[in-house]
């Protein structure tokens, strides 16, 4: 697995949530950008944060203020950090890196916002 991605389950609306994606090889610093998408059921993926190299972020509208992401170098990881989670937020979030040639994804975590 090229990128192994971690830390989703069962919160309650409110809570907090630290999803990590770890590079196995292959530097995240050589890359474009990396960041997250989300799939709810019956929904199109959704583009929910990105970092640049340049360490420029961006974020959905519908997270904006809640979910924040970074990168640690060192451990060739990167994170979300999720705030104030809503039921909404419900979905299976899957990583990415992009390379200039080619991008590299994480097989998913299933976050779920429930009472």
């Amino acid at each position: 697995v090229q990128l192994q991605a971690s830390g989703g389950g069962l919160v309650q609306p409110g809570g907090s949530l630290r999803l990590s994606c770890a590079r196995a090889s292959g530097s995240i610093d050589s890359s474009g950008a990396m960041g997250w998408y989300r799939q709810a059921p019956g929904k199109q993926r959704e583009l929910v944060a990105s970092i640049t190299s340049g360490d420029s972020t961006n974020y959905a509208d519908s997270v904006k203020g809640r979910f924040t992401i970074s990168r640690d170098s060192a451990k060739n990881t990167f994170y979300l950090q999720m705030n104030s989670l809503k039921p909404e937020d419900t979905a299976v979030y899957y990583c990415y890196v992009h390379y200039a040639l080619y991008d590299v994804w994480g097989q998913g975590t299933e976050v779920t916002v429930s009472s």
